[in-house]
């Protein structure tokens, strides 16, 4: 349910009915991890499941070369798309 009053410098309000109690503790858990309110909690969990709704979402391999970018990762991280998966060669 959302409301919202009339006045354009508001911010609606959304009510969750039904919610697994499992839910509710583990977002309790995690919003005390983050010294948050379990409000706050919620409203960034949102706010991050909706962020990047609709833009193209880039390749596994970009992703772990753009997060570990700053530690000196400069080799390429080739995509396996349509490659048959096979277990690493440790020299044996």
């Amino acid at each position: 349910m959302l409301s919202s009053r009339l006045r354009s410098d508001t911010v609606a309000q959304l009510i969750v009915r039904q919610l697994d109690d499992d839910l509710k503790a583990r977002l309790k858990r995690r919003a005390a991890q983050h010294g948050l309110s379990m409000e706050e909690a919620a409203r960034r969990i949102l706010r991050q499941a909706l962020e990047d709704e609709g833009a193209p979402r880039a390749g596994l391999g970009s992703r772990i070369a753009a997060r570990f970018a700053r530690t000196g990762l400069d080799a390429p991280v080739s995509e396996l798309r349509g490659q048959r998966v096979r277990p690493p060669d440790f020299g044996r």
